[in-house]
C-alpha cells in the first residue's frame, strides 16, 4: 500500500474513533432522558449504529475505492510486453512479404536466391525468439575472458593473443525469470592488422548489427576508433551496454574517472545505468605466504545489468531487431533493383543518343530543331519509364520530352555542348565535315544528359525533387563535362558518327565522279 493512502488511512481511523465516542456520549444521555419511552430510546440507538457504519463504509469506499479509480484513470495504460512484440512482428512479417516480392524482380539469380535465404533465415528467428547478445570490442579488451566468467565454464582461450576468435563463436544460456533462451556470441576482434584483421572486423561488424543486446568492450577510456563504431551501431537503433573490463588494474579513485569520462562521451544514446565495469579476469596476486591467489571474476554489476534489461526489455528487443533487419534486407533488396533498373536504362540512354546522332549528322538541322528531335526523344522518355514500372503513352512522353528540351535550352547547354566539342573534334574531323560532325555529336551528348536527367525523374517516382527539373539538368550536364568523360565520349563519337558520315560522305563523291 503507497505510504500517502496508509497515512490517510490512519487519520481517517482515529477521526472516526473520536466521532464515535463523542455521538455515543452524547446518545447516552439523550437515551437516559428518553428513557421513558423504550421505543424513542430504541430508535435512537439503531440511528447511532447506521451512523458509525455509514461513517465507517464512507471512509473505505474513499479510500479504497475512488483513490484506486482515480489512480488508474491518470496513470496511462501500460501495454504489456505481449502487445508490443505482436505489433512488430506483424510489421517484421509485413516488411518480409515486400521484400520477398521485391527479391523476385531481381535478375541475378544468385543474388536473388541468396536474399531469399537471409529472409527464411529472418523468418526462423521471428519463429525461435531466441535473444541474441554479441560481445564486441578489440581484441586486447578482454571479451573472451567476459564470455568464459558469465558462462560460468570455461568456452574458449584466457589472456589470448589478438585474433584467437577467428570466426563468432555462439553459447547458450538461461537466465532466471526469462523463458526465451539467451545466446552470447564472442566476435573477432576490431582493429587488428592486416587483411586478415580487416576481414574478421567485417565479420564482428555484420554480427554486432544482428544482435539483440550488444556487450561493447574496452579496457580504458575510448578511442575515436572504438567510438565511431558504438556510435553508428547506436543509431541503428542497437541497444548497448558499455561494459569497462579490467578494472583490477586500476585504483578505485581511476576505475571512477574512467567511468566519468566513458559516461560523459557516450550520454547522448547509452543511458548513465547502462555503463558498467567489471573485472572478468583478474590478475592474480601473491600472499604474503608465498601462495599464488585467483581472484573471482566481478561481473556482478553487468549480469545484474543485463537481468534488469532482458527482463524489462527483452521481448521488445527480439521484436525491434527483427523488425530491424526486415527494414535492411528490405532497403538492400530496393538498392539491387535500383542498380539492376539504372543499368537497363543507360543501355536505353546510350542506345538513343547515337540514333539520334545518326539522324542529325546525315540531315543537319538548325540547333532549336536540333534539341528537339535529337536532344530529347519522345521515345526514349516511354522506355525509360517502362524500365522504372511507370508506362507512358507515346503523347505524355513527347510531354516531358519538349518541357526537358526548353529547360536545357534555357540553361544554355546547347550552346556550350556545341563550343565544347568544335573544340575537342578540330584535331580529330576532316574540315569538310567538321559542321554535321560537330551536330550530330552534340546531339548524341544532348540525348545522354536528357536521358539521365529523366532516369533521375522515375527513379524518385515521377517526382524532380526539390530543385526541379532545372537542378536536376544542371548536375547531370556537371557530371558529363569532366575531361576524363569527354575524352571516351568523343573516342566513341569519332567511332560511332564521324567515320559512318565520312565513309557516306566519300561513298557519294564517288558515285558523283563517276555519273560524270
Amino acid at each position: 500500500m503507497p505510504l500517502s493512502r496508509l497515512v490517510t488511512l490512519i487519520v481517517g481511523l482515529i477521526v472516526i474513533l473520536g466521532l464515535t465516542l463523542w455521538l455515543i456520549d452524547s446518545l447516552t444521555r439523550l437515551y437516559w432522558q428518553l428513557s421513558y419511552s423504550p421505543l424513542l430510546g430504541n430508535l435512537l440507538l439503531l440511528l447511532l449504529i447506521i451512523l458509525i457504519g455509514g461513517l465507517v463504509g464512507g471512509f473505505i469506499y474513499y479510500v479504497f475505492i475512488l483513490q484506486s479509480g482515480e489512480q488508474q484513470r491518470r496513470s496511462p495504460r501500460r501495454v504489456t510486453a505481449a502487445q508490443i512484440p505482436a505489433a512488430k512482428s506483424d510489421a517484421a512479417s509485413s516488411t518480409l512479404n515486400a521484400v520477398r516480392q521485391q527479391v523476385a524482380q531481381i535478375q541475378d539469380e544468385v543474388t536473388r536466391q541468396a536474399l531469399l535465404s537471409r529472409t527464411r533465415e529472418i523468418e526462423t528467428n521471428l519463429a525461435r525468439g531466441e535473444i541474441q547478445v554479441i560481445v564486441f570490442g578489440t581484441g586486447s579488451a578482454g571479451k573472451s575472458s567476459l564470455v568464459n566468467a558469465i558462462m560460468g565454464r570455461m568456452v574458449g582461450r584466457v589472456d589470448a593473443p589478438m585474433g584467437t576468435t577467428q570466426v563468432g563463436e555462439t553459447y547458450c544460456l538461461r537466465l532466471k525469470g526469462l523463458e526465451r533462451k539467451i545466446l552470447i556470441t564472442d566476435t573477432p576482434g576490431i582493429l587488428e592488422a592486416g587483411v586478415a584483421g580487416t576481414e574478421r572486423e567485417q565479420l564482428a561488424r555484420a554480427l554486432a548489427t544482428e544482435a539483440d543486446l550488444l556487450l561493447f568492450v574496452v579496457d580504458n577510456d575510448l578511442r575515436r576508433s572504438e567510438y565511431e563504431p558504438l556510435k553508428g551501431l547506436a543509431e541503428i537503433g542497437k541497444r548497448s551496454l558499455l561494459v569497462l573490463n579490467k578494472t583490477d588494474l586500476y585504483t578505485e579513485e581511476d576505475k571512477e574517472t574512467i567511468l566519468a569520462k566513458l559516461r560523459q562521451r557516450v550520454g547522448d544514446f547509452i543511458a548513465f545505468n547502462d555503463v558498467v565495469a567489471i573485472a572478468a579476469n583478474p590478475q592474480p596476486a601473491q600472499l604474503e605466504t608465498g601462495e599464488i591467489f585467483q581472484p573471482e571474476p566481478d561481473i556482478i554489476p553487468l549480469l545484474r545489468r543485463m537481468a534488469s534489461v532482458l527482463r524489462a526489455e527483452g521481448e521488445d528487443l527480439v521484436a525491434d531487431n527483427i523488425l530491424l533487419q526486415s527494414l535492411r534486407l528490405g532497403e538492400e533488396a530496393r538498392k539491387l533493383i535500383d542498380a539492376q533498373r539504372r543499368r537497363q536504362a543507360d543501355k536505353i540512354v546510350e542506345r538513343f543518343q547515337w540514333i539520334g546522332a545518326g539522324v542529325v549528322s546525315v540531315t543537319p538541322l538548325p540547333v532549336v530543331d536540333l534539341l528537339a528531335t535529337a536532344a530529347v526523344n519522345a521515345q526514349m522518355v516511354v522506355e525509360i519509364g517502362r524500365v522504372y514500372g511507370c508506362e507512358l503513352n507515346m503523347e505524355r512522353g513527347r510531354e516531358l520530352a519538349l518541357s526537358l528540351g526548353k529547360t536545357i535550352a534555357g540553361l544554355g547547354i546547347v550552346k556550350g555542348a556545341i563550343e565544347l566539342f568544335s573544340t575537342a573534334l578540330q584535331l580529330h574531323v576532316a574540315t569538310f565535315i567538321i559542321g554535321r560532325a560537330i551536330q550530330g555529336v552534340t546531339a548524341a551528348y544532348l540525348t545522354r544528359i536528357a536521358g539521365k536527367s529523366f532516369i533521375e525523374y522515375f527513379r524518385h517516382d515521377q517526382d524532380w525533387g526539390d530543385g526541379g527539373m532545372t537542378e536536376v539538368v544542371q548536375q547531370q550536364f556537371q557530371i558529363n563535362r569532366k575531361d576524363e568523360f569527354i575524352k571516351v565520349f568523343v573516342k566513341e563519337a569519332i567511332a560511332k558518327v564521324v567515320k559512318p558520315l565520312t565513309d557516306t560522305l566519300e561513298e557519294r563523291e564517288g558515285e558523283q565522279r563517276q555519273s560524270k
